[in-house]
């Protein structure tokens, strides 16, 4: 497994799909939908970020904690974005990539979960020298 969170795909995707995200919650349509874009914004960090502080767990349980929660971030995302094209500040168009890719996150981190079950280290962090 990576040894550090940036070497993951499934974080590095997230991050990728959160800057996409990013940029369409700065168009003008949001100015007037705050809520919907403080959602959007959250939501896509959170998926990433949770990948991130889930890593630095001590044990691949605590880290399979994280990846659930992230995954639950990830099928928000996917809701959240139909509503965006409900309240018309996207297109179906765009939303059918930026769906896919978090479909593809969520099942990379089904993948993921299923592997530190099953591995369940104990002690994921080597101990820090002074």
């Amino acid at each position: 497994m990576a040894t550090k969170v940036e070497n993951l795909k499934v974080y590095q995707k997230a991050l990728a799909a959160g800057g996409e995200v990013s940029a369409i919650i700065r168009r003008a349509s949001f100015a007037n939908d705050r809520r919907l874009r403080a959602q959007l914004g959250a939501s896509s960090e959170r998926v990433a970020s949770l990948i991130s502080e889930g890593s630095e767990q001590s044990t691949d349980r605590h880290f399979a904690e994280y990846c659930y929660r992230s995954k639950g971030s990830a099928r928000e995302m996917r809701t959240q974005l139909l509503v965006a094209v409900q309240r018309a500040h996207m297109t179906e168009k765009e939303r059918i990539p930026l769906d896919r890719c978090y479909e593809e996150i969520c099942k990379m981190l089904s993948g993921l979960i299923k592997r530190l079950e099953l591995e369940d280290h104990k002690r994921r962090q080597a101990p820090h020298k002074p």
